[in-house]
């Protein structure tokens, strides 16, 4: 069992930057693949981020080059660093704990997920 927890989302302006943080229960952590999801008002979640445990990376296209994912397998944490944000960035931000995902972008790959955190970035 994981349960996670996060953290760091707030209003930002246009252009500025963020970092969430998402703290893990549990001894595996290390052994989990991570990701991060948005869910903005009327939309589906959707992907944003992924580190796998050997530490891959994956981003969706509309976040590469401005969002960076890590994690700390010490602190059984993940992180999320957004620069250069957007009003279109918008949504509940939601860390995920999947064991060996497969496809790293799929919900359904993730088995343990957080509240959520609201980040509002305005123009």
């Amino acid at each position: 069992q994981v349960q996670l927890v996060e953290s760091g989302g707030g209003l930002v302006q246009a252009g500025g930057s963020l970092r969430l943080s998402c703290a893990a229960s549990g001894r595996a952590f290390s052994s989990y693949g991570m990701g991060w999801f948005r869910q903005a008002p009327g939309n589906e979640r959707e992907f944003v981020a992924a580190i796998r445990r050997g530490g891959s990376t994956y981003y969706a296209d509309s976040v590469k080059g401005r969002f960076t994912i890590s994690r700390d397998n010490a602190k059984r944490t993940v992180y999320l660093q957004m620069n250069s944000l957007k009003p279109e960035d918008t949504a509940v931000y939601y860390c995920a704990a999947a064991q060996s995902p497969t496809y790293v972008a799929s919900r359904n790959e993730y088995n343990y997920w957080g509240q959520g955190t609201q980040v509002t970035v305005s123009s």
